[in-house]
């Protein structure tokens, strides 16, 4: 049986010789399947209509080894946790609860990524060792979510799904995954978010990443700035400081204002909310960023005198 290991954790893994910028603090593993997704999303490599290389997920590659070799080299990683991600195919189901069980001798917390199952595979990966679930709810547009998800599940369908993991894991174990740029507008993104929250689960934001050979392929991501706006408004929903509702949005739906001053916001943000926000141990290293450029989600804490620059850049 083979699995699919993101590049950076075949690194650390030693499965593959090479350098890396940062070392995941959690090993990223994806099922295996030699074709194409049953979904289509717009903006993913793994699409059903996808021209782009199957050896990628977002901008990182992700080669196969075999299931024995990856589960007997975990270990030297070092990693604080196992995340794993599917694609939509025939036997997914019975294919990820081989790779749990694989897993489950080793003892590690496991995050699972997975398109919508009943409660009964939910109760099943809870007793391998599954302790939270990320929800690919993507589009935080309920307008857009039928054209850029294309997918065999509904907008409400991904909804009631959330629902179901908080009820088996608990709350706080379900991950809404949102990504910014796919034509939601601030408004959207902050109504979304507040939802996730106010039914007891955690939100994970991303940026959007235009890759050759999808249908968003020429597509932009979003500006650095909008996506410092809406970690901070995640956070201040996240704390239950403020409501959708105490935000400023102009006619277009765009962020303008947090209901406080400068100095107020300097006070109350830490300079972590601009690090990748999953499950425990994730720091997710240039899953969407270019090595180069100044990242959308600091794989590690920035120093403290980041959230003073930030709100200077962007008030």
């Amino acid at each position: 049986m083979k699995i699919r290991v993101s590049y950076g954790t075949a690194i650390a893994m030693g499965l593959v010789r090479a350098k890396i910028l940062a070392k995941p603090t959690t090993a990223y593993l994806m099922t295996y399947w030699p074709g194409h997704c049953r979904n289509n999303c717009a903006f993913c490599v793994q699409a059903r209509e996808s021209r782009a290389d199957l050896e990628k997920l977002s901008r990182v590659t992700w080669p196969a080894f075999e299931l024995d070799e990856v589960v007997e080299s975990l270990p030297a990683g070092g990693f604080a946790r196992v995340c794993l991600q599917t694609v939509d195919y025939p036997g997914l189901v019975d294919d990820t609860v081989e790779i749990l069980s694989r897993l489950q001798p080793l003892g590690m917390p496991v995050s699972v990524s997975i398109t919508p199952v009943g409660r009964d595979v939910l109760e099943e990966f809870r007793h391998l060792g599954v302790d939270y679930i990320g929800v690919g709810l993507d589009v935080a547009s309920k307008r857009l979510y039928p054209v850029v998800k294309d997918s065999m599940y509904s907008w409400d369908d991904m909804w009631r799904f959330t629902e179901d993991v908080i009820e088996v894991f608990g709350e706080g174990k379900a991950l809404v995954h949102l990504i910014i740029g796919l034509g939601e507008t601030d408004r959207e993104l902050v109504e979304a978010i507040e939802a996730a929250y106010s039914m007891g689960a955690w939100v994970s934001l991303f940026a959007f990443t235009p890759v050759r050979g999808t249908r968003l392929e020429n597509a932009k991501p979003p500006s650095l700035e909008r996506y410092r706006r809406i970690q901070i408004a995640h956070y201040l929903i996240k704390e239950g400081i403020m409501g959708a509702d105490g935000f400023e949005f102009d006619s277009n739906g765009s962020l303008v204002g947090f209901g406080m001053s400068k100095e107020e916001l300097a006070s109350l943000l830490p300079p972590e909310i601009f690090s990748t926000h999953g499950c425990p141990g994730c720091n997710r290293p240039y899953y969407n960023e270019r090595p180069r450029k100044e990242p959308y989600n600091f794989p590690v804490r920035p120093d403290g005198s980041y959230v003073r620059r930030v709100l200077d850049s962007i008030l």
